[in-house]
């Protein structure tokens, strides 16, 4: 007997995300309800200038109360395709344009409550060409060498989950960069 779903019911259409609740049949027969995050999807950056830092940004995150450095990332508009989207969301919060944008992979944000899929990049070749950030995005960029990035991570000093997955897509990358 597999997982069974027997009923979906909208819960939240909201503007970011749709909240359902699903009821499913475990294969043992007993039922249980699940609150689902329904998300388009997302992108993370990793940006990388030619002195070899990686740009991070610095914002206020009102559910955790603080601000956190973390690496540019933005959600997928209907329709858009994840790199297009990495190449809008790169100018937005960080004012560069890439010449070159290497698909690096992805992973699901949180599987336990929400579908929501980030594909990470690396962008290189870095030009200025700034587009105007979201209206409720008050954003810093902060250039990291790479050398201290993964012992920043390690230390506890860059919370942010995406971030760090992304980080280590990449680690044979920056490694090579150091």
């Amino acid at each position: 007997m597999a997982f069974e779903l027997l009923k979906s019911e909208l819960v939240y259409p909201g503007r970011a995300f749709t909240v359902r609740c699903d009821t499913l049949r475990f294969p043992d027969g007993h039922e249980t309800a699940f609150d689902i995050v329904e998300h388009i999807g997302s992108v993370i950056i990793l940006p990388i200038d030619a002195n070899g830092h990686l740009l991070f940004v610095r914002q206020y995150r009102h559910a955790v109360g603080s601000d956190l450095l973390e690496l540019p990332a933005g959600t997928l508009e209907i329709g858009e395709a994840p790199d297009a989207c990495a190449q809008r969301e790169i100018r937005e919060e960080t004012g560069m344009a890439a010449g070159r944008m290497e698909p690096l992979g992805g992973f699901y944000l949180a599987p336990g409550y929400s579908t929501e899929y980030m594909y990470a990049y690396l962008a290189t070749d870095l030009r200025s060409d700034p587009l105007e950030a979201d209206a409720d995005e008050f954003l810093s960029v902060v250039r990291i060498p790479i050398s201290e990035v993964l012992a920043m991570c390690e230390n506890g000093e860059i919370p942010d989950a995406k971030s760090l997955a992304a980080l280590l897509l990449a680690r044979k990358h920056l490694e090579k960069q150091k």
